[in-house]
């Protein structure tokens, strides 16, 4: 309602407004007929000069004929506005005719000019029309046709002005008597003019105000039907809301009082089911407590009777300590007859044996001592003797199962290598023009190039492995290319060093995956891989380790010993090897420095720097790397020395031995690691046995190259032979 409110007011300010404009519209109107008037009586004159001056005076000199009106209110019924008596004359305010020319004409007070006459009142003394009437639209017709037709003469006088003035320049001099009489006359047509124009403003005024007054009433009517129809509909909506509000309060409670209903007869069963469960339980801790009852009832009587019974015990108790009282001062009595007794004897004896008590007890102790040590040293003596015998069985069994489940491929290698060649005119290219190409090789990869006469080959010659490799692939990248010339020459000798390089790396990986051990510094990875490309005494140094390896996880296994940290020890105890060229001092140092260097355990370190007996060896993972270098070191063929050298040396160490006095037999033994010289002991006796041997190990170290150790053992034996018949 308040926003239907809103916009009725808003239409009404509207209506006002437009009104305001039309009031205005309408004094614009009244003042083009008063030119019109002027316009008309100058074309009558004589001189159209006058005329036009007089219209120019009149447009200039008058001011505003219609002021514009503010709203005014709505007046009552039977209620007469302000100023406006029956009977009363229009034009009372305007101005005086005799107003000279040149002053604007008065304006009307306020009140006068917001009067405006009742219906029917005279204006002029002609009749109005009342407001609404089928008038009101003759009249906006005759004032607009006159505001047409002053306007079109008015344009038409001031078009034609320029040629009235060119026709009135020879007029006579009686032009400015007509002018003055025009200028007279002026004002007098200009207040009827306005007054007229204020008399038909006021009329649209009060139609106005009357029509807005009567849309208001009307709103006003409409707003109030449409707030008595809006509470009608509230009601109703209101009621039907209270009747559904009752309906849902209705179903409401009778499903309240169905739920209450249903939990009502839920809780009984309940309540039925916890009261039958609860006289349940009630029963049943009535029988415990029955139970209880007779159990601490015949626990009562058991501790009767057992009260009864440590009485009893106790009075025997009683009887019995005073036996024993009495019995202990009878033996009291006994020993102190028995000390004296004793007393008696010790003095006869020491009497009679001439010795004191002291004496006969440390006679008897160095007795008895003796007897110990002499037992003790046998029994020590039969202890060494079997752990030797049972300790050399199980090492020969451990060694010889570890020989028999490792099978290696072993070649030997040399310090030459052939290369073959597609044609032999290649041997001219490798040369190059005066030698050039061939000396450039040598100088960058240190490795000596041998061409003879053999077809399609040339060989390699060097004494480092690995240059000799990165010289095989240099030259066989060559080859295969075609272009040979120094600067070819120095790119695939260094894309070589990064290829012998890769596969110094896999190589040592490759180790690492066949012996089973991970988790090694890169750099003792690379320095394994390089031993691939050496050699000790013919044999792959990198083989030899990995054999190592095995060998010693074999004893390892054998002893009940940790695998892991003895294959690692034996696969590392040659690293040296890599290094001995670059670093100085012995292999076995040189590699366990590298190994305490990147981070291994001292007891592996410990086994590197004693497998060659540079360090004492302290613990077993030396002594099983030390039998593992020199089982895959010893065995036949694994070195450079061939079976006929092999055969010639143990030839030899067995006649450096035979050809000594006393000398029975000699027998080279476990791959000539070991001589047995048996002698005639009638020849020779325990002295000269160990002279014997001492000599045959310092001949044996003078004449002869061999890896490792050589043991010399002379057995000297005596047999004594009896018949019986």
């Amino acid at each position: 309602m308040d926003g239907v409110l809103v916009i009725l007011l808003s239409l009404v300010l509207l209506v006002l407004v437009a009104l305001i404009l039309a009031v205005a519209w309408l004094a614009r109107t009244a003042r083009g007929d008063r030119h019109y008037g002027a316009a008309t009586r100058a074309t009558r004159s004589s001189s159209g000069m006058a005329a036009s001056v007089d219209a120019l005076a009149l447009d200039d000199d008058d001011g505003p004929a219609v002021r514009v009106l503010p709203p005014v209110r709505p007046a009552a019924e039977g209620e007469r506005p302000a100023g406006d008596a029956p009977g009363a004359a229009y034009g009372e305010s305007a101005a005086a005719p005799d107003a000279g020319l040149g002053s604007p004409a008065p304006r009307a007070p306020h009140h006068d000019a917001a009067a405006a006459p009742e219906p029917g009142a005279a204006i002029g003394g002609a009749p109005t029309p009342a407001a609404g009437s089928p008038a009101d639209a003759s009249d906006t017709g005759r004032i607009a046709e006159t505001v047409d037709t002053g306007t079109v003469l008015a344009v038409a006088a001031v078009a034609d002005t320029p040629s009235r003035v060119a026709a009135t320049e020879d007029t006579s001099l009686e032009a400015p008597l007509r002018e003055s009489a025009l200028r007279e006359s002026a004002p007098g047509e200009s207040a009827s003019v306005r007054r007229a124009a204020e008399r038909e403003a006021a009329q649209i005024v009060a139609r106005a105000e009357r029509e807005a007054a009567e849309r208001l009433a009307r709103v006003e009517r409409e707003a109030a039907e449409i707030r008595r129809r809006g509470e009608d509909e509230v009601a109703s909506l209101r009621n039907q809301a209270r009747a559904e509000a009752a309906a849902d309060a209705s179903r409401a409670e009778a499903a309240v009082r169905d739920a209450a209903r249903v939990e009502l007869e839920a809780a009984r069963a309940e309540i039925a089911t916890a009261r039958t469960s609860f006289e349940e339980e009630l029963r049943v801790r009535r029988a415990e407590l029955r139970g209880r009852e007779e159990a601490l009832a015949a626990r009562e009587q058991r501790v009767e009777e057992r009260t009864a019974g440590l009485d009893e015990h106790a009075s025997r108790l009683a009887g019995r300590e005073q036996d024993l009282l009495d019995r202990e001062d009878e033996l009291a009595h006994r020993t102190a007859e028995a000390a004296d007794d004793e007393a008696a004897r010790q003095a006869a004896l020491e009497r009679i044996a001439e010795l004191t008590a002291v004496q006969a007890r440390a006679e008897l102790v160095s007795t008895i001592e003796h007897e110990a040590r002499r037992e003790a040293a046998l029994l020590v003596r039969e202890i060494e003797a079997r752990a030797e015998e049972e300790g050399e069985e199980r090492a020969r069994r451990i060694v010889t199962t570890a020989i028999q489940r490792v099978a290696s491929d072993q070649t030997t290698e040399s310090v030459v290598t052939v290369l073959h060649l597609p044609g032999d005119e290649m041997k001219g290219r490798i040369i190059g023009r005066e030698g050039r190409n061939i000396r450039t090789f040598e100088s960058v990869t240190g490795v000596n190039v041998l061409i003879d006469d053999t077809p399609e080959a040339v060989l390699l010659s060097c004494f480092d492995p690995v240059r000799r490799e990165i010289g095989r692939i240099t030259l066989a990248a060559l080859v295969s290319d075609g272009r040979i010339h120094p600067h070819r020459i120095e790119e695939e000798y260094a894309r070589a060093q990064v290829e012998v390089e890769e596969r110094c790396v896999r190589a040592g990986e490759d180790a690492l995956l066949e012996t089973g051990i991970s988790e090694m510094h890169p750099e003792l990875v690379t320095l394994l891989g390089r031993l691939r490309y050496r050699t000790s005494y013919g044999q792959n140094v990198l083989a030899h380790l990995i054999e190592s390896a095995h060998l010693a996880g074999i004893m390892a296994a054998e002893l009940r010993m940790a695998l892991p940290l003895a294959k690692r020890a034996a696969l590392l105890h040659d690293l040296g090897k890599a290094l001995t060229h670059e670093v100085e001092g012995s292999h076995a140092l040189i590699g366990a420095d590298v190994a305490r260097r990147y981070g291994e355990s001292e007891e592996v370190v410990h086994a590197i720097e004693a497998h060659h007996n540079e360090v004492a060896p302290r613990s077993l993972c030396a002594v099983l790397t030390q039998a593992a270098d020199q089982i895959s070191g010893g065995r036949p063929g694994a070195r450079r020395d061939s079976l006929e050298s092999y055969v010639k040396r143990l030839e030899r160490i067995e006649q450096i031995a035979g050809d000594r006095p006393g000398v029975d037999r000699v027998f080279a033994m476990q791959a000539g690691r070991e001589v047995r010289v048996m002698v005639v002991p009638e020849e020779v006796d325990d002295v000269a046995a160990h002279l014997l041997a001492r000599d045959v190990a310092r001949q044996i170290e003078d004449e002869l190259t061999y890896p490792g150790q050589i043991r010399v053992t002379v057995v000297r034996e005596t047999r004594a032979v009896g018949t019986a018949r």
